[in-house]
């Protein structure tokens, strides 16, 4: 009998490696921006396999200047989206476009103002009284936030065109950028460290970074849903903390700009200010959602006009990937199987 039983083991084998494999789901990824450390857990995911476990055959589609990757998630043409902020869902929605925000991988948008040290703006408070350099974008949404909040003015404001040269040479004045970035270009280009005021420090309430997708998908396919946020989620966790070598190689075979100053310089903020982990993220996991924490940042936008108001906001969120202490300290190894499941 023990004979037999080996045998029929041998058979069985032969047979399971005979049987082709199931296909990975082919899923596109399309992102916000160049390819950079601010997007090094989805890259984590795809360079050490964890997409392909978690059954998924991922593309990311890199953004860029001349891209609006967003309009390939409404229609129909990629299956996820990197969204840059809850003002995009809350724009989707007053539009009627079908996209559904699942996770939130940066509890804190990495938006910073920046001075000059030693200029009389070493401290928030005094930065109202300075010539700031804003972008358009910020002008139509933050700004009036600021103004509301802290007192800035409009008639401070200069155009920032993402050329530093006008802030290096005023003292006297601010300018925008995002803490993992502009920064160390200022350093780089000016020769000091400025000053660096994070808006989420001072009640700029936004997730960022988001995970978006489309409501029929979401109907239709939420475990496919939950697969690519779980294992996104996972690789978070292993880019900051652990060996991301072959990610950040991804990321400059995608962006030849992209250096290993700059990857590491972006990797150190995100851990400084806690752009990642921080908030509910500490105790729900990473790309954790709080319903009352959103419903209490529209209130402000639409406050301010940068929100269209009478929005149905639950309709636009979905959090049910998440806040189940993905991403925590021994939960890869502890619940890793939970996303092998495919059924």
């Amino acid at each position: 009998m023990a004979r037999m039983s080996s045998l029929s083991c041998a058979f069985f084998a032969l047979m399971a490696l005979c049987l082709p494999a199931r296909a990975l789901d082919k899923v596109a990824f399309a992102s916000n921006w160049l390819a950079e450390a601010e997007h090094g857990g989805f890259y984590q995911a795809l360079a050490d396999g964890t997409y392909a476990r978690y059954g998924l055959d991922v593309t990311i589609l890199p953004g860029g200047p001349q891209k609006n990757n967003r309009l390939l998630l409404a229609a129909g043409k990629v299956d996820f989206y990197l969204g840059d902020n809850l003002i995009g869902e809350f724009s989707a929605l007053a539009e009627n476009i079908p996209i559904v925000t699942v996770a939130a991988i940066f509890q804190k948008d990495p938006l910073v103002f920046m001075s000059h040290p030693g200029a009389g703006l070493d401290r928030f408070e005094d930065l109202p009284k300075a010539k700031a350099f804003v972008g358009l974008a910020t002008l139509t949404t933050v700004w009036p936030w600021m103004e509301k909040k802290w007192g800035f003015s409009r008639d401070h404001v200069a155009t920032y065109n993402f050329n530093s040269a006008p802030f290096l040479a005023d003292k006297a004045s601010i300018e925008q950028g995002y803490a993992t970035s502009e920064p160390f270009a200022i350093a780089r280009e000016g020769g000091f460290r400025p000053n660096v005021f994070l808006l989420a420090d001072h009640g700029y309430e936004t997730y960022a970074t988001t995970i978006e997708t489309r409501r029929d998908l979401l109907e239709k396919n939420p475990d496919l849903v939950r697969r690519f946020v779980e294992a996104s989620i996972l690789r978070w966790m292993h880019y900051l903390h652990g060996d991301n070598r072959a990610a950040n190689e991804l990321i400059k075979r995608e962006n030849p700009d992209m250096d290993d100053a700059q990857i590491a310089f972006s990797i150190a903020q995100m851990k400084d200010f806690g752009i990642v982990e921080s908030g509910d993220a500490l105790t729900r996991g990473i790309g954790a959602m709080d319903a009352a924490r959103i419903n209490r940042f529209y209130r402000d936008m639409a406050e301010t006009g940068a929100a269209p108001a009478g929005l149905d906001v639950a309709r636009g969120f979905d959090d049910r990937f998440v806040n189940k202490g993905l991403g925590l300290e021994g939960w890869e190894g502890n619940g890793l199987g939970q996303g092998l499941s495919r059924n």
